[in-house]
């Protein structure tokens, strides 16, 4: 097959990736306009083909043909991104998307182009937007070296969590002083600037090990440094948007300091703007295909390339219209707890997008407790989400002291739930909150978003519900979760009954 026309196909193939994968795509480049942490992401394509353009010599050495062995990856990655589409797992399904690219060129132009294209190609994985996953744990670490430096630095410090309090005032470690920006920023420059700048492979793993370890600990001594211009300046300095222009600054000195360093031990004289071709291994010449058996793979690679997306489709247009829930029905039918006229706590959680939601506070003679619930399914918004929260960053009323997985007694056996401390400055809450998805209850978002896909999968109406049980809570924790065992038992129950009825209407 001659080039040209092995370029049409390429040109065919991207234009049905992009047509039927569009969605995926969208969501990227939205995200990109819409965040800062990753922005660099409109960065991505043009160093992609300005290091496909440096290895332009070496490409008219190799050897192309179709490679059949592509087919299967490419049906596989086109499973996966159904499935988390289906799910609504964006990571996922942006990464199957980006994937598709180089799986194309393994299919159209051989192995040998994806060898020889390999680093190029693996950089496109930065134009998709994840990584937030990190932030919880960068703002834990972020608050304990803070507070390790500040008590080093001979200052009493209270700390709960995120939240720690000196003598000249308060503060807190938010997702946007996590470092997430730094680290992303860091790894994505490290990366490239190893593959310019070094031949040698350790030399290469070195280095970005370096671009994301430093940023961390930087952040970390950031974060120390603002608190301590906060103390020192009676709280005038370093508290408002200075904060963040001192944060980059500073930022900007760590990676100066970085590149210097790395400069010092480069194994390269500096980077060209072409490369060496090609190893003699990959220049080798394989033997011909026939033209009925490159165009039969590839047309098949083609046909792999819309049957998921059109099966999506399919799937996604079977949702069923919402039923209302009968939350004053299950509220008369409970035993021994009546509903209150008024809630006992202003707390409410932020569960976005659900079909319909059900807030309900009762009482036990002196006892307290309550439930919110929050109705998802084929047609609403995603149950599973990092953006539903049982406390927002930066509420001016409520915060998470502690959160735990536990498993508890609710009446038909063991169930693990998630046990969440929430605290304000009249009132503390015990609240424990689970997945319910057509009768599989769990506590762990992983094995929700695999019980959903095994619905859709197996053509299933889906009927899902984020459950949170909630009730005051003193000194000691024990009485508090006695009293939500107990309000659960006589709760979950008439709670399944309804839940399971809405899902066989749902079927019919």
């Amino acid at each position: 097959m001659r080039m040209q026309t092995r370029l049409l196909w390429w040109f065919g193939a991207f234009v049905l990736l992009s047509v039927f994968l569009w969605p995926s795509f969208a969501s990227i480049v939205a995200i990109w306009e819409r965040s800062e942490t990753f922005a660099h992401g409109f960065l991505v394509v043009p160093i992609v083909l300005f290091l496909i353009w440096r290895k332009r010599h070496g490409l008219s050495l190799l050897d192309y043909g179709t490679d059949w062995r592509a087919l299967p990856i490419l049906a596989g990655t086109g499973f996966v991104w159904l499935l988390a589409r289906l799910i609504d797992v964006a990571v996922i399904e942006q990464l199957a998307a980006v994937l598709m690219v180089p799986i194309l060129v393994w299919l159209i132009f051989g192995l040998a182009a994806v060898r020889y294209l390999g680093f190029p190609l693996a950089f496109l994985f930065f134009a998709v937007p994840m990584g937030e996953w990190l932030v919880p744990p960068l703002m834990d670490f972020t608050a304990s070296f803070t507070v390790f430096l500040l008590r080093l630095s001979g200052l009493p410090v209270y700390w709960e969590g995120t939240f720690f309090s000196i003598p000249s005032g308060d503060w807190s470690v938010v997702a946007a002083c996590s470092g997430i920006r730094y680290l992303i920023a860091s790894v994505f420059l490290g990366v490239l600037y190893a593959y310019l700048n070094y031949h040698a492979l350790w030399r290469r793993l070195l280095f970005i090990a370096l671009a994301a370890l430093t940023p961390i600990l930087a952040n970390g001594l950031r974060a120390y440094l603002i608190v301590m211009i906060g103390h020192l300046s009676d709280m005038r300095l370093a508290v408002g948007v200075d904060h963040l222009i001192y944060g980059w600054v500073f930022f900007g000195l760590v990676m100066f300091l970085l590149f210097a360093l790395g400069n010092l031990w480069s194994d390269a004289e500096r980077p060209s703007l072409t490369e060496a071709a090609p190893p003699a291994f990959e220049v080798r010449k394989i033997q011909p295909a026939s033209l009925t058996h490159e165009t039969l793979g590839l047309v098949l690679g083609l046909l792999l390339l819309v049957v998921w997306p059109l099966l999506g489709i399919w799937i996604e247009s079977r949702a069923a219209a919402e039923r209302e829930w009968p939350g004053h029905q299950i509220a008369s039918e409970l035993v021994n707890w009546s509903p209150m006229d008024t809630d006992f706590s202003a707390w409410t959680p932020r569960f976005l997008e659900s079909s319909a939601t059900w807030r309900q506070d009762f009482a036990h003679g002196n006892e307290r407790a309550g439930v919110y619930l929050a109705l998802y399914g084929q047609g609403s918004g995603e149950m599973v989400n990092s953006e539903h929260v049982l406390v927002i960053q930066k509420d001016p009323v409520w915060r998470s002291i502690e959160q735990a997985r536990r498993s508890v007694d609710l009446g038909d056996g063991m169930q693990r739930v998630t046990e969440t401390r929430l605290k304000s400055t009249t009132q503390s809450l015990l609240v424990w909150d689970w997945y319910w998805t057509n009768g599989y209850q769990t506590s762990s978002p992983q094995l929700a978003k695999l019980q959903e896909a095994w619905i859709l999968l197996s053509g299933q109406r889906l009927n899902q519900a984020r459950i949170a049980l909630y009730t005051p809570i003193e000194l000691k924790a024990e009485p508090a979760r006695a009293r939500l065992e107990t309000f659960a038992r006589a709760l979950l129950p008439r709670l399944e009954i309804h839940l399971r009825a809405l899902t066989e209407n749902r079927d019919d």
